[in-house]
């Protein structure tokens, strides 16, 4: 079993227990919440190189680097595994923390916004996923026990599809991210002993301002394996490219989850839903992605080009960086502002029916940002690698051909 139990009262002031991040859509590294505006996920040499020596244009469009922390895993009696962050063990170049990590933000049980958020109208609640063999308990005012069934395995097919091949949407959240935390914990247990400590990347919490956030994952550039690729593993990225819209496009689904605002519920998709898609499906997603089960979200998409198109003209400027296997996040809030609401009608499900749109006076917040950069190479780059001249022109591609079909759906064409 894996899971969570509270700390020794010695360790309580100390040390941070990791919880899994409820919003990872896609991925396959575990990403693990700090506390409500910090992530951190396994620390990789070649992305640390690149937060630290980051261009100032680039800042706006990726998370906020906080800095390094020690994290070791810690067997309770009845083998639950849990992580423990280590504050005071971070390394010398960890750098300065923002003040979201300071003492108050040492604790260990957080009180369960997102369960209300989940649609279950209370913060103190029993919450069941059977679909990801989850259960989490609240007891009054703070989490019981987390336990992962490690006994039964995460399919592919998990999020079930219907004739048509479309994932119907989910109770509570989307379970990709404890599929990658139940690994993590699984890898980490089987390779190390508990005493080993393990150095975890801090990293903004992108999602952490939005009430019911809405997250699409794409997978960015006409190549995904890295310089360091064995042949193997260069030949299955290369086939996996070539069958999805990766190859015509320079892009491809990797996640997603959109609120439902007439059933309450997030509409997940996974990377193995995305890999299918053709270029004419992945336009369909994006559609869906914008489409809130009520109406299309027409006032997000004027916002979501700016912001595109500014990501695009800084990254045709990064000359010999190559952003190979990394993901651009999409991000809105599920919460609509009052003037862009409309009455709910009976178009249930985009799978159904075209959503009626909706045109907002106001644009909405929206964010984008780039993450994922373990295989990124740029001249300077502490790791050995090839060193390119001129801009990443696969990244370059995606990046045009998406802001072409959010513009063309932004047309009613």
């Amino acid at each position: 079993m894996v899971g969570q139990s509270p700390l020794d009262p010695s360790e309580s002031r100390t040390a941070v227990l990791l919880e899994p991040f409820l919003h990872q859509v896609g991925g396959h590294m575990s990403m693990m919440k700090y506390d409500e505006h910090t992530v951190c996920k396994p620390l990789v040499s070649q992305e640390l190189s690149f937060y630290e020596s980051l261009p100032l244009a680039m800042r706006q469009f990726t998370p906020q680097y906080k800095g390094i922390v020690s994290v070791h895993l810690k067997k309770d009696s009845l083998g639950n595994l849990t992580l423990i962050a280590s504050p005071s063990l971070q390394t010398e170049s960890c750098g300065r923390l923002d003040n979201a990590i300071g003492d108050s933000s040492v604790t260990i049980w957080h009180k369960c916004k997102w369960a209300a958020s989940a649609g279950t109208g209370s913060e103190h609640t029993f919450i069941k996923w059977s679909h990801t063999q989850l259960t989490k308990t609240f007891k009054d005012g703070c989490p019981g026990k987390m336990l992962l069934r490690t006994d039964l395995q995460y399919r592919t097919d998990s999020l079930l599809e219907d004739a048509n091949g479309n994932q119907p949407e989910r109770n509570g959240y989307n379970p990709w991210g404890l599929h990658c935390h139940r690994q993590h914990l699984n890898r980490m247990s089987s390779k190390h002993n508990e005493n080993k400590l393990h150095q975890f990347l801090l990293l903004e919490n992108v999602v952490s301002k939005y009430n019911y956030p809405c997250i699409l994952d794409l997978k960015m550039g006409t190549r995904q394996h890295g310089d360091d690729a064995s042949e193997e593993k260069k030949a299955r990225h290369i086939k996996k490219c070539e069958q999805s819209t990766s190859a015509s496009l320079g892009v491809r689904v990797c996640g997603m989850q959109v609120y439902q605002v007439d059933t309450g519920h997030f509409l997940c998709k996974d990377k193995y839903y995305g890999r299918k898609l053709s270029p004419e499906g992945f336009r369909q997603t994006l559609h869906q992605f914008l489409c809130n089960g009520n109406h299309l979200r027409m006032d997000l998409l004027e916002p979501i080009i700016l912001r595109l198109k500014a990501l695009l003209s800084v990254i045709r400027k990064q000359s010999s960086y190559r952003f190979y296997s990394s993901s651009l996040l999409i991000i809105y809030d599920g919460q609509e502002h009052k003037e862009n609401t409309t009455p709910l009608d009976n178009h249930l499900h985009f799978q159904k029916t075209n959503c009626t749109t909706s045109h907002g006076i106001n644009h909405s917040r929206v964010d984008v940002r780039m993450i994922d950069f373990a295989h990124t190479t740029f001249k300077g780059s502490k790791s050995n690698h090839t060193t390119y001249d001129g801009p990443d022109h696969g990244y370059i591609f995606g990046l045009e051909n998406l802001i072409k079909i959010l513009q063309n759906i932004s047309e009613g064409k």
